[in-house]
């Protein structure tokens, strides 16, 4: 595989993964029972269209075709918490359990991606760029699960 292919199909998984986050931060929103995180569920779906943006510009400037939606598995686990969210009531504490959950997924396949020797320093600093808004996030959304918790 060459190196352009590499970097097109591993910055077209994390694409993938982004426009998951996009359509979970969306659901939350949504489904968050007093609004109070609802504001900052959108918000957090804003910024990961504009990283999700920015790796597909990549991904097309490489000569590839920018992956467009997320994946399989995140439209079948959305499918599982709108289910869940109408058994528990959309619990602001449930929801944002599921929140942090999913951006446990994201950050660890960026951590990956960035391990990954095979990436063009090129795409590698793309994605510890974009690394810096998914780690923002995960933490985030930990730190509110924390303080639930007490």
């Amino acid at each position: 595989m060459s190196n352009t292919s590499h970097d097109i199909s591993t910055l077209n998984s994390l694409i993938a993964t982004t426009i998951d986050s996009v359509d979970g931060y969306t659901e939350a929103a949504k489904d968050s029972e007093s609004g109070r995180f609802g504001a900052l569920f959108t918000s957090r779906a804003g910024e990961r269209r504009q990283v999700a943006s920015r790796l597909q510009q990549q991904v097309t400037s490489l000569g590839g075709t920018a992956e467009d939606d997320g994946t399989a598995l995140a439209g079948a686990h959305r499918v599982f918490l709108n289910l869940k969210s109408v058994i528990t009531g959309k619990d602001d504490k449930a929801i944002i359990n599921e929140v942090e959950a999913g951006e446990d997924h994201i950050k660890a396949k960026f951590e990956d991606a960035i391990r990954d020797t095979e990436l063009s320093p090129a795409v590698r600093a793309l994605i510890e760029e974009a690394y810096v808004s998914v780690k923002q996030g995960h933490d985030e959304m930990r730190d509110i699960k924390h303080s639930m918790e007490r």
